[in-house]
């Protein structure tokens, strides 16, 4: 490597107003790391309340590279490692010590997550542990392989490897973000059918042209859950992919079949959950939040990637200097993957 400096977008204290474009040393890597070319980087909404220093159960050192997500080229090598070479393109495993099985303990204490409070991705290179990283699927662009460590996973994590999701159930996702987007991909590829419930008809419309059986649209018809019931013969759903927290969980519960499953992913109206106790145990029914996942569910989802053609919903792709622009539009609520674009040219 003879790049010795490099640009990054740092907080040198919380609040998106101060997020800035700074230069610093290329780090090196040490014996079991690798030096990662980022090519680019994906925004979740995670990001934008670490930023706003909400969510992180210990605060990380100042001045902070923000941003979770990356697609990027090995360039160079630590002296001991063995699981990659320079070249490879590679993501970063969002909770750097969950490789396999139940999470650390040490990892649900201090949520030693990339992007916060450990250091994020917003930035022309950066090290990683080799044991944290991930090869990229083959299909799959820079910016596309960008929007998955998080939205993907976790969407992966919570219908198949949570949900155990089989061939022929009802999947019900929320919205028409990045995780919801996954959620109907993934599970329209294993031969489940998906309803998607929205305010907007152009983005019902535009879910459907994904492959998703129906859509339910939660201004006209408030009463979603009825509507859910009703579209599966009045069976229920058996998977519910849950975004919006807050008295939404009433719904959701109303939503299900017999032994259905809800997955509690995110909080968009509200981080307390409120849902009716009878229901939920008439139906024997589960609730399990889910958190992204594992780097085994990682690297399997990636093959299905590659197996079953998938390819990321990018809402849009911003030049690297047009940080700001981008979380911008992720205010707006997006359809799909918010992409920054760090290397010069987008890959082929």
């Amino acid at each position: 490597m003879t790049v010795e400096s490099m640009r990054v977008w740092q907080l040198p204290t919380f609040g998106l107003e101060n997020l800035e474009l700074a230069r610093r040393h290329v780090p090196r890597p040490g014996p079991n790391e690798l030096l990662v070319k980022v090519a680019a980087v994906s925004l979740n909404y995670r990001d934008k309340l670490v930023i706003n220093g909400e969510l992180l159960p210990e605060l990380p050192s100042m001045p902070f590279v923000p941003v979770s997500d990356m697609a990027g080229q090995v360039v160079e090598l630590g002296s001991q490692t063995r699981r990659f070479k320079v070249g490879d393109r590679v993501m970063g495993n969002f909770w750097t010590q969950w490789l396999d099985g139940e999470p650390p303990r040490a990892m649900l204490k201090h949520g030693l997550s990339l992007g916060g409070p450990l250091p994020g991705m917003l930035a022309e290179y950066v090290v990683l542990s080799e044991e944290v990283a991930v090869a990229a699927p083959s299909s799959l662009s820079d910016e596309e392989a960008a929007t998955l460590p998080v939205a993907a996973l976790t969407a992966w994590f919570a219908l198949v490897e949570a949900g155990k999701l089989r061939t022929g159930q009802t999947v019900l996702v929320q919205g028409t973000g990045g995780v919801s987007l996954f959620g109907l991909q993934f599970a329209q590829a294993l031969g489940a059918r998906v309803i998607v419930t929205s305010r907007s008809h152009d983005k019902l419309a535009r879910a459907k042209a994904l492959g998703a059986w129906a859509g339910i649209n939660t201004v006209e018809v408030p009463a979603w859950a009825q509507a859910a019931v009703e579209l599966t013969g009045s069976d229920g759903v058996d998977h519910v992919l849950e975004l919006l927290g807050g008295d939404n969980l009433r719904q959701s519960v109303e939503a299900l079949a017999g032994s259905g499953r809800i997955m509690q992913i995110g909080f968009l109206d509200d981080t307390e959950i409120r849902l009716p106790a009878i229901p939920l145990q008439l139906r024997r029914a589960s609730l399990q939040g889910v958190s992204v996942g594992h780097r085994r569910a990682f690297e399997e989802m990636n093959q299905a990637i590659d197996q079953h053609g998938i390819k990321p919903v990018i809402d849009k792709v911003f030049s690297f200097t047009d940080a700001h622009a981008a979380f911008a539009r992720l205010e707006q609520g997006p359809f799909g993957k918010l992409v920054i674009r760090v290397g010069d040219r987008p890959s082929p």
